[in-house]
């Protein structure tokens, strides 16, 4: 399903260009169609609540779909099999709506079209920090210029990741300061993340919970 969901995605950012190269205003109304605007939902316009789906299979440029794709691919496969593939897609898709919901309570005067699956992969980090903490995640890190490839423990790439959404997220809601990154998108996503026990096969539901009570 990870590699279904991320061929999906390809394939719209394909199309996506090719609306780009045959015209601006071609792609702009693709954009305001399907991309989350806070204003139209809340109004019931436009595409309304169905965009809470659309738009976390739409990506600005290459690298946006390439980061986003990355990151499904490193924590998604591990979580799909302890969920199994279609309730591993329920998941992503409900921490995507989730991730959404949050996004459009948070800039609910903005006009401006959130695109992009970083929230709902965002769940998928979540979930994965919750089931497999010490799990061992390879990065690049480069010293100098020359780069190195340590693996790094999940809690400390995830809590990280989550750490540096904070103030960025904090400014936009007190000061109402502009980013290019939706930060309360990724927040919700995270939290949407306990979603995931719903998910998870009975047979590893029920280790977990071993687990636990050891």
């Amino acid at each position: 399903m990870v590699l279904s969901i991320i061929a999906i995605n390809i394939i719209v950012m394909a199309y996506e260009e090719v609306l780009w190269a045959e015209s601006v205003n071609t792609y702009l109304k693709h954009l305001y169609s399907f991309g989350s605007i806070p204003t139209l939902i809340l109004s019931h316009q436009g595409g309304g609540a169905l965009t809470s789906l659309t738009h976390m299979f739409m990506h600005g440029d290459l690298l946006h779909l390439g980061g986003n794709m990355l990151a499904l691919w490193v924590y998604g496969r591990r979580v799909e099999d302890v969920c199994g593939p279609w309730r591993f897609l329920i998941f992503y898709l409900i921490c995507g709506v989730f991730a959404d919901i949050v996004s459009t309570a948070t800039r609910f005067t903005s006009d401006i079209p959130g695109i992009g699956a970083s929230g709902a992969i965002a769940g998928i980090m979540g979930a994965y920090l919750i089931l497999f903490p010490t799990g061992r995640i390879r990065t690049v890190v480069l010293i100098y210029i020359i780069p190195a490839f340590p693996t790094i423990r999940a809690y400390w790439l995830i809590l990280y990741f989550f750490i540096l959404q904070l103030p960025p997220a904090l400014s936009t809601l007190l000061s109402e300061t502009e980013y290019n990154i939706n930060y309360w998108a990724h927040l919700g996503g995270f939290f949407g993340s306990l979603f995931v026990f719903l998910f998870l096969r009975p047979d590893v539901f029920h280790n977990y919970r071993n687990d636990l009570t050891l």
